[in-house]
């Protein structure tokens, strides 16, 4: 009995502890100034269990389709290479100021899954800069940028120019949303116009 509430007290204390903590505003959150080892280590875990269980189930579909290959190459274009790189790009303005560092889906050898890779995209990821893309875009361009994601890392820069190239033909566009607005019954929108794409 004892035991128990000496464990009680001391999860107590922990608890009011942590919040006296985090009410004294003194941990480093700038993104400039890494995270505790403890800290970086238990939010990797978190993320990548999270995203693990949360993309299963995910019915993954023939990311081979010429099609959809082309309009992932036009949306990574215009949407990632800021952050994830291109074959040929080292560093960009923005990554280096970002915390955790995007990964690089151009460099050699890079894999993904790719349930998890559509989920991650849908929905983004909470503390990183990954934003939930399936707020503007869906699922058929997003299940486009998990199929060129699967090409990049073999692609040279003359091949990405040469994809991205073709793409970029034809005009950076956000479909399926209008679609699902009216069969909900809201107003069709546009969605460039709204996020400046």
């Amino acid at each position: 009995m004892n035991f128990l509430k000496t464990l009680v007290l001391l999860v107590a204390l922990a608890l009011v502890g942590a919040a006296a903590f985090v009410a004294a505003g003194v941990y480093p959150i700038g993104a400039d100034v890494p995270h505790w080892p403890l800290t970086e280590r238990a939010l990797a875990l978190l993320r990548s269990r999270a995203i693990e269980t949360q993309a299963r189930g995910i019915a993954v579909p023939n990311l081979d389709d010429p099609k959809l290959l082309a309009e992932g190459a036009e949306h990574y274009a215009a949407m990632c290479t800021g952050c994830h790189l291109a074959p040929g790009m080292t560093d960009s303005e923005l990554r280096a100021g970002l915390y955790p560092q995007p990964p690089n889906f151009s460099a050699p050898g890079s894999r993904i899954d790719p349930a998890q890779a559509f989920w991650v995209i849908k929905h983004g990821v909470k503390l990183t800069a990954m934003p939930a893309w399936g707020k503007t875009h869906g699922d058929e361009a997003i299940w486009g940028l998990v199929a060129f994601l699967r090409r990049l890392p073999q692609m040279t820069p003359e091949q990405y120019q040469q994809a991205t190239s073709a793409a970029g033909a034809h005009e950076h566009h956000h479909h399926d949303h209008d679609d699902h607005d009216e069969a909900a019954g809201g107003e069709p929108h546009d969605a460039d116009a709204d996020h400046g794409h």
